[in-house]
């Protein structure tokens, strides 16, 4: 049997210095965004940022949410840096 999974994507900044664009992670019942913000920012090197008090957006399946928005397999989340106007 194969374990459910969600799929995680990096855009802007964030893509670069993590040098990646997307992950796929388990997914565990009762799993909220804050969960994988946590579990993401535990690893070393540059994903420490995730934790340092930078502001990071969130969506899930293309709709803004918070940290505590639960996710299910099949879902997408992206973190994102907040867009600023010029």
């Amino acid at each position: 049997m194969t374990e459910p999974t969600l799929t995680v994507r990096f855009f802007a900044r964030l893509r670069e210095e993590l040098e990646t664009d997307r992950l796929q992670l388990p997914v565990t019942p009762g799993q909220t965004v804050g969960d994988i913000l946590s579990e993401l920012a535990n690893r070393d090197g540059a994903w420490s940022q995730l934790k340092s008090g930078q502001p990071v957006m969130v969506a899930v399946n293309q709709a803004m949410a918070k940290p505590n928005t639960p996710v299910q397999a099949g879902d997408e989340v992206a973190f994102f840096p907040p867009v600023t106007g010029g």
